[in-house]
């Protein structure tokens, strides 16, 4: 499998990803890539250091000629976004990511591949140990969990970094130069419910929505793809209303910053409504797939039978619990007023936990724009407290306000034109990128983001263009030649 993907071209940047992707490296559980990058960088001599929070800095110096040139700091993030599909057996704390190649795709065996943002670490890492490159001096950043809180970019001390120019190569189509962000925040949702004993009579069944695209959170939000939490309600919704269906626990969904693909319920009946169930899901079912049969063409919505639980939620808690989420926007929010197709303000129900008398209900609310993003929390947290549920709201973090007299951006731009014969697509993304937050402690320090195409980022679909990361390599190499003096 490695042999594979470490012959592709280019082989200095498959190689080190490579290396990248053997080493378990999970949001929240870096230690292992933190310690890769420190024995990398003290192993070529460079300066290399770790900051109170688990960045890792290595500096090089410019190449021959090129000492009098404005310092460039390189940044892409060391952790990934850990999904699986139900059907894999996969450990993410201590297994490395298996790797495939699929045509010009690299893909993975059933979870995500890591190339977001693992191709960009492997492309600093290439530069750091490249002795024919002609660059500047270079500050390679390396944060830690951008996926799962951005506490890295948020710990980073002023006064780290010297560097004039920031390269953040965290975006995911080769023919984009992003020069702006959304900021986001989480909303967590907490409640208890009370219990009923299931006496006889009654009958068990698993319903479980899978097969759902999922995928970025913010990139991915406005394609109108499936939520499985929102389908999921949907369904208890209906056999809560034509046939008394209880629920006994539910589990949906995964991670903030990954829309969710599958959901699974057990609930309850009178037994002798099995046959009522059978027929109504099977329409149920019907109505919903053909709904999002433009986008979602490998839903499957499934009722089987199941092991009768002990207890069910009270029908009032239920009733209140599936009305709160009915209530609770998923999906685009505004659209941007000053830039074409650009999503502002969006929210993902992200994760729907119930059972032993809890429930937990998690979100991510994304906007470009400060206000937007608070009122659409706002929103949400009374929605959710309506329902008696106790709000958090944590984990905020800014967008990244566009600049486009950006020194930095003209480079690339004309760059492009002349490699490619083509204009670049200058956009701002709905993504979470760390420039903003960077920002704050080097607000002087001139910053872009660009990267190789990868699609299907955040889910088990994730695949990263073969030719594309030729381009892509090809296109810094030429940037980093061409940076203007001090």
């Amino acid at each position: 499998m490695n042999k594979e993907i470490r012959d592709l071209e280019p082989k200095n940047i498959w190689n080190k990803f490579a290396d990248l992707n053997a080493v378990p490296r999970p949001s929240k559980h870096e230690e292992r890539v933190i310690a890769l990058m420190m024995d990398f960088g003290k192993a070529l001599g460079l300066e290399t250091s770790k900051d109170d929070v688990g960045n890792v800095i290595i500096k090089k110096p410019a190449s021959l000629g090129m000492e009098d040139r404005k310092t460039v700091i390189l940044q892409s993030h060391l952790d990934m976004v850990h999904q699986k599909n139900t059907d894999t057996d996969f450990d993410f704390n201590t297994q490395g990511i298996e790797m495939y190649v699929d045509g010009d795709w690299v893909r993975a065996k059933g979870t995500t591949l890591g190339a977001d943002n693992g191709l960009g670490v492997a492309t600093i890492m290439a530069l750091l140990e490249s002795n024919d490159i002609s660059h500047p001096p270079l500050e390679a950043l390396f944060t830690i969990d951008e996926e799962t809180g951005m506490t890295g970019a948020k710990g980073l001390k002023g006064g780290l970094l010297k560097g004039d120019i920031l390269l953040n190569l965290d975006t995911e189509d080769d023919d984009e130069i992003d020069i702006g962000c959304a900021g986001g925040i989480d909303i967590t949702a907490k409640g208890i419910y009370g219990e009923l004993a299931l006496g006889e009579g009654s009958a068990a069944y698993k319903i479980v929505v899978k097969g759902l695209s999922g995928g970025h959170s913010g990139v991915d939000i406005h394609l109108g793809l499936g939520n499985a939490n929102k389908i999921m309600n949907s369904l208890l919704i209906l056999g809560q209303k034509q046939i008394g269906l209880r629920v006994s626990k539910i589990d949906g969904g995964g991670l903030r910053n990954a829309i969710p693909r599958e959901s699974t319920a057990l609930v309850a009946i009178k037994a002798s409504d099995s046959d009522e169930l059978d027929t109504l899901f099977k329409d149920w079912a019907i109505n919903i797939k053909k709904e999002f049969a433009a986008t979602e063409a490998n839903l499957k919505i499934v009722c089987e039978p199941a092991h009768l639980p002990k207890t069910v939620m009270e029908p009032k808690d239920q009733q209140v619990l599936t009305e709160a989420i009915k209530n609770a926007l998923n999906g685009v929010y505004a659209m941007s007023k000053t830039m074409k197709d650009l999503v502002e303000t969006s929210n993902n129900i992200a994760r729907v936990e119930v059972g032993d008398g809890k429930i937990n209900i998690a979100c991510l609310t994304r906007s470009s724009v400060e206000a937007g993003k608070m009122e659409l929390a706002k929103n949400l947290q009374n929605n959710f407290e309506k329902a008696g549920y106790e709000v958090t709201l944590s984990g905020d973090y800014p967008g990244w306000n566009p600049n486009p007299d950006s020194e930095i951006l003209k480079l690339l731009e004309r760059k492009y034109q002349e490699l490619f014969n083509d204009q670049p697509r200058v956009v701002a993304c709905h993504a979470g990128l760390e420039c903003g937050i960077l920002g704050k402690n080097y607000p002087e320090v001139d910053m872009i983001s660009f990267g190789p195409t990868i699609k299907g980022a955040h889910s088990p679909d994730e695949r990263a263009s073969i030719s594309s990361l030729q381009k892509f390599w090809k296109f810094i190499l030429e940037i980093l030649e061409e940076i203007p003096k001090k």
